[in-house]
């Protein structure tokens, strides 16, 4: 056969090659890319946070409290702690001098504040409050002059929902923020404060610092402490006639006893 009628075959043969050669998916491999990505950026957001919480929990667990570490707060800049007295009652009519302000202890009212996640929008009696931190709540004091907005929303984010946590206004407070446990106190100018995540986590329900292991948090009722209805603060100084920190009855001796009203 001759050199030129193989030659034009070949040409031939390629031109038809060339024609009939499928494209390149381009489309699929960019859909595909894209895919990847995205399930990568999301695996690195998964893992980003898993991380940071992680990281996060590994930080309050030095504010859990152990047989090795019994009062983590003391760790916490700031904190003042006192020893009192326990189970000491007065009336619903009687005030207390108490020695703090806010108060974290002493004689208190014969029956609790409620403070299953209560957040209350007006003062509450001092008295009430301080017979809930007997039970292991943890008490958020505000100066209503000095917290608002985000503040205040940050504060009841903490709060709302939360079991043996309590907050309330209390005016004249010399400081925007208290937090307040049995023989504890802490006070802070600012609501975004690490700190008050580590007051919380150290003493709410710290079986190692508040006198009544298993006291309730809800309220006994109408006739006794109303969470809707609850007896007002007094900004009055006590008078001569208030009960001292040394004073008091003792509430084995009252009706009910301790398990009810301790």
């Amino acid at each position: 056969m001759p050199k030129g009628r193989n030659s034009n075959r070949a040409v031939s043969a390629a031109r038809s090659s060339m024609g009939t050669s499928k494209p390149k998916p381009w489309g699929a491999v960019a859909a595909v890319v894209v895919v990847l990505v995205f399930a990568g950026g999301v695996f690195g957001y998964v893992y980003s946070k898993h991380s940071a919480n992680q990281e996060r929990e590994a930080k309050l667990a030095q504010w859990t409290p152990s047989d090795a570490n019994k009062d983590p707060s003391k760790q916490i800049p700031g904190v003042e702690t006192h020893d009192y007295q326990a189970q000491r009652h007065v009336s619903p009519v009687q005030r207390v001098a108490y020695d703090k302000t806010p108060p974290f202890g002493g004689p208190h009212d014969g029956f609790w504040a409620a403070c299953n996640g209560v957040v209350y929008d007006k003062a509450v009696r001092t008295e009430n409050l301080v017979h809930s931190l007997e039970h292991g709540a943890v008490w958020i004091a505000y100066n209503p002059d000095l917290v608002k907005g985000e503040a205040l929303d940050t504060l009841r984010k903490k709060v709302e929902g939360q079991q043996f946590m309590v907050m309330s206004p209390y005016p004249g407070l010399d400081k925007p923020i208290s937090l307040q446990a049995w023989g504890h106190q802490l006070k802070l100018d600012d609501a975004n404060d690490e700190r008050v995540d580590h007051f919380v986590r150290s003493l709410r329900r710290n079986q190692f610092t508040y006198p009544e292991i298993g006291a309730s948090c809800d309220a006994l009722g109408p006739g006794q402490f109303d969470p809707d209805n609850p007896p007002a603060f007094d900004p009055a100084p006590p008078g001569p006639d208030a009960v001292p920190m040394t004073g008091g009855t003792d509430a084995a001796q009252q009706p009910g006893g301790m398990g009810q009203t301790g």
